[in-house]
């Protein structure tokens, strides 16, 4: 037996002595894009301890390396880090790609959160984390009001629809996490169906030079990202709990993230609000109470050659909308009106009646991604959207329970593109995307349907460069087309039908005469051409400037053409026009930004030019089996929006600083040389911060708020006959409310509780003095003053 274990034993020791240690381990350290050396790359052998950096043609070299497995680090200053295994066998010879220009990966940390801008040459705000967070419990546009330039269409406290200089609806883009929202925009008094607690930070370009996210932006594109993915191991979360005495409610928010060094990750996101009747400073607003539940989850694999994601989001939205809204008549209009408060005020209630929405919301979404060495990046998505919407009337007998309006919107999308970027100064990005859009209006309401049954085709192609010129001057141009057909199926009742003499211009259209009505079969295709060039260049370490051309054309939508009967939640009976064309914008607009030391200041001005813009407006009361209501048209005309933007900020000293967010805008009908309807008032906002970090990081703001008095509007009133009093009544639905001013007070503090946990905790109070005030945007001006005071308690824990 001695006599084996020392075979053995020589055996192995003559393996040890053969075993080659003389190796030479050497190779290139390259630019993942355009192939040129990296200098003094790091090269670390973990198992040896050993490291080397490579000269000035990229080159390494380390010499009598034993044989065998060997793990290695290669970074550099600017690149992401990567770690490999490698195989020595006798002299062995790497090439190593680096991704030098790390600012590709859009992975800039900024307080945590990965932001940065999509655009060079574009007039484009950005809101972080923190702002967001902010605004936990509210809306979408609540939030983008933070930024100069951005208003909002209200329909209540509930629905918010953004306004970017002047423009809404169909004529902004909403992307969330890569996907275009197709949720109803149409609607005056639909709100985005985004959960705002599921961005990590957003992107706001103003006017339609985004062409990669459609061509039809004339008022410009909102951009909501997730938060970044950390590579490495590590679990991740926050939550956000907040309690307002407004509303007597609360809103709940939170996410948890799980992620891998190998690049595999999955988190999932949830919230929840539910709030009962607002209340101004004078009353109860009875029956305006919210419940809101939405949830999200996305996983996938990331590294910087390639990666997938897959992404799933639900929203369900049920809003109450003001009771003294719902007019049986045009009497209560004119009644309600005149009052000085409205004419239904109950107690405060969580129960949500008629009228009300009830809108739910799906997105998924798959996307994969590849980057190919000296070529730049592919990307290929999939995504499919749900929306199921239904508006309740008040309504009695049988029907009370039953939708008055009832839309499922079905729609498909994908979208795949190229990006160019080997070269450090040129980009060059093509794409092509393409949707399939289907809407259901479910004809079992028992009333006449708003918006018919239609199918929707979309298809475009853009392509976009970017040249740096040097390092003050950039460039940028784009161009992209569009295609779209509406098919659509509507009934005409056959007196509405030769009213507008439909019947000389569109007589073919018509499939199936059914004596009091006709079924029609419109099919519209359009043909759209955008484009855009813009230059951003600094003539000093202080003063830089943005100029910007954007040409944009926009299809009408279904509700502008088709639109026929009772917009029950707007109260008004809504009329689309077979005759309208679609509309196409020139903008132009300059930027300059100036910086020294503690002031900066932001100026920019836009002049926006649109032929053929769509508006619609009342002409007079239509009498039903309900009552009179007024009556809204869509019509065209040409248009003309300009304005300026200002965002000033002056650091005072370490711990004062004072900022001001101002907003001129007018809209003129040139064609009728009048104002523009529904143009935003001139909003200024000024700001007092204080911050000591050494009071637990303690924060606070008083905030000014200044909106003018709209003076600049058309004049859409109308006289109404009252068959009670057997008099004529002015309805007057055009005359602006009074200016205001509002204060209102911001305040946090943060608490480590350990290395990777803290605690926020907020307290928010808006309209501090209890103001009593109506915003001339607020489609519920007519009967109820906007919001008194409310408090807010906010605690948000990061884990």
């Amino acid at each position: 037996m001695k006599y084996y274990v020392l075979i053995i034993t020589c055996c192995l020791l003559q393996l040890v002595n053969s075993q080659n240690c003389n190796s030479k381990f050497f190779g290139e350290v390259h630019d993942f894009h355009d192939g040129t050396p990296i200098i003094a790359a790091a090269i670390y052998l973990e198992n040896l301890d050993k490291y080397t950096t490579t000269d000035i043609n990229g080159k390494f070299s380390i010499d009598n390396i034993c044989d065998g497995k060997l793990t290695i680090v290669v970074s550099h200053l600017g690149c992401e880090t990567k770690r490999l295994d490698v195989l020595i066998n006798g002299d062995t010879f790497l090439e190593i790609n680096l991704e030098h220009h790390i600012e590709e990966l859009h992975e800039v940390k900024v307080e945590g959160t990965s932001s940065y801008k999509l655009t060079k040459t574009s007039q484009e705000s950005l809101l972080k984390s923190q702002a967001i967070e902010r605004y936990s419990a509210y809306s979408l546009g609540d939030a983008l009001k933070q930024i100069s330039g951005v208003s909002s269409i209200n329909t209540g406290n509930s629905i918010v629809k953004p306004v970017i200089n002047g423009l809404h609806s169909s004529r902004i883009v909403v992307m969330t996490n890569g996907v275009r929202l197709q949720d109803q925009e149409w609607g005056i008094e639909h709100a985005p169906n985004i959960d705002l607690n599921a961005a990590g930070s957003i992107n706001v370009i103003k006017g339609a030079n985004a062409l990669a996210f459609g061509g039809d932006a004339m008022g410009g594109v909102i951009v909501l990202k997730p938060s970044s993915i950390s590579l490495n191991d590590s679990l991740y979360g926050k939550t956000i709990i907040s309690g307002q005495n407004n509303g007597r409610g609360y809103s709940l928010n939170s996410s948890l993230t799980k992620t891998y060094q190998e690049g595999w990750y999955v988190g999932a996101q949830v919230s929840r609000k539910r709030f009962g009747d607002f209340e101004t400073s004078n009353y109860n607003l009875t029956n305006t109470g919210l419940s809101s539940l939405g949830f999200s989850m996305n996983a996938g694999f990331k590294k910087f050659e390639q990666g997938f994601n897959v992404y799933y989001s639900y929203l369900n939205n049920e809003i109450a909308i003001l009771r003294s809204s719902h007019i049986g008549n045009i009497e209560d209009l004119v009644n309600a009106i005149n009052s000085q408060q409205p004419l239904v005020v109950e107690d405060f209630s969580y129960d949500i009646n008629s009228p009300r929405q009830d809108v739910t919301h799906q997105i998924v979404k798959a996307e994969f991604y590849k980057r190919y060495k000296k070529f730049g990046r592919v990307d290929v998505q999939y995504d499919f959207q749900n929306n199921q919407r239904f508006e309740y009337d008040v309504r009695v007998g049988n029907d009370r329970n039953k939708a008055a309006i009832d839309l499922t919107l079905k729609t498909h999308s994908i979208r795949t593109s190229v990006k160019l970027d080997s070269k450090s100064n040129t980009t060059y990005e093509f794409g092509v995307n393409a949707a399939y859009q289907n809407n259901f209006a479910n004809p079992d309401t028992g009333v006449r349907r708003l918006i018919p049954d239609y199918d929707k085709y979309d298809l475009g192609v853009f392509a976009i460069s970017g040249l740096r010129l040097n390092e003050k001057i950039n460039l940028d141009f784009g161009f992209r087309y569009d295609f779209n057909r509406i098919d659509a199926k509507k009934f005409y009742q056959t007196s509405r039908w030769l009213e507008r003499v439909y019947d000389e211009d569109f007589g073919n259209l018509v499939i199936e005469d059914l004596g009091s009505q006709l079924l029609t079969n419109p099919v519209f295709d359009y043909h759209n051409m955008s484009g855009s060039a813009g230059i951003s260049f600094k003539t000093d370490d202080h003063n830089s400037f943005i100029f910007n051309y954007g040409l944009s054309n926009r299809a009408p939508n279904p509700s502008e053409l088709f639109s026929d009967g009772l917009h029950h939640s707007a109260a008004r009976i809504e009329l689309g026009n077979l005759r309208i064309q679609k509309e196409t914008s020139n903008r132009v607009s300059g930027t300059h930004q100036y910086k020294k030391g503690p002031f900066s200041i932001n100026l920019e001005a836009f002049y926006n030019h649109i032929n053929n813009y769509i508006l619609i407006e009342p002409i007079g009361t239509e009498q039903t089996i309900r009552g009179a209501f007024p009556v809204w048209i869509n019509k065209q005309t040409n248009a003309a929006l300009f304005g300026i933007d200002i965002t000033a900020n002056y650091k005072i000293n370490e711990q004062w600083s004072f900022n001001n967010k101002s907003s001129f805008i007018k809209g003129r009908d040139i064609s009728r040389e009048q104002a523009l309807i529904d143009i935003p008032s001139f909003k200024t906002v000024n700001i007092l911060g204080y911050a000591n970090k050494k009071w637990l990081n303690f924060n606070s703001e008083l905030q000014s708020e200044l909106v003018l008095r709209q003076n600049d509007f058309p004049n859409n009133n109308f006289e109404v006959f009252i068959p009670r009093t057997q008099e004529m009544v002015l309805v007057d639905v055009s005359s602006p409310p009074p200016a205001y001013h509002l204060l209102h007070f911001q305040s946090d503090i943060t608490i480590d509780l350990s290395n990777k946990t803290n605690l926020n905790i907020g307290l928010n109070i808006t309209n501090i003095l209890n103001v009593s005030y109506r915003e001339y945007l607020n489609r519920l001006r007519y009967f109820a003053d906007d919001l008194g005071r409310n408090l807010m308690l906010q605690l948000k824990l990061n884990y």
